[in-house]
């Protein structure tokens, strides 16, 4: 499994709950990305956040990658600060429900 990690900055409570809302309407991935699921981080007392992305292939990811790289600033949650490509080298879930 492979996991695009991109950090923002300059990220407001209004911003990400607007992008929460947008992602209850939509049915999946925007067109041309082909991910497997994704995580969305928010530290509102820094105003920073993390999307994880994570992807079957290198490739899906790279393909994606360019897509991604297109989008809107408008539709991110603040100001791309970094963006990381990874393989995923260990995921362990704990038992019991996370929260």
């Amino acid at each position: 499994m492979y996991a695009r990690v991109v950090r923002f900055t300059d990220v407001t409570a209004e911003r990400i709950s607007e992008i929460e809302n947008r992602i209850e309407e939509e049915d999946g991935p925007p067109p041309g990305v082909d991910a497997s699921g994704f995580e969305l981080f928010a530290d509102e007392a820094q105003g920073t956040a993390i999307f994880v992305g994570y992807f079957e292939t290198e490739q899906k990811m790279r393909d994606a990658s360019a897509v991604l790289e297109q989008m809107d600033p408008s539709e991110t949650p603040g100001t791309r600060a970094s963006v990381d490509v990874c393989e995923v080298k260990v995921q362990r879930p704990y038992g019991g429900a996370a929260s």
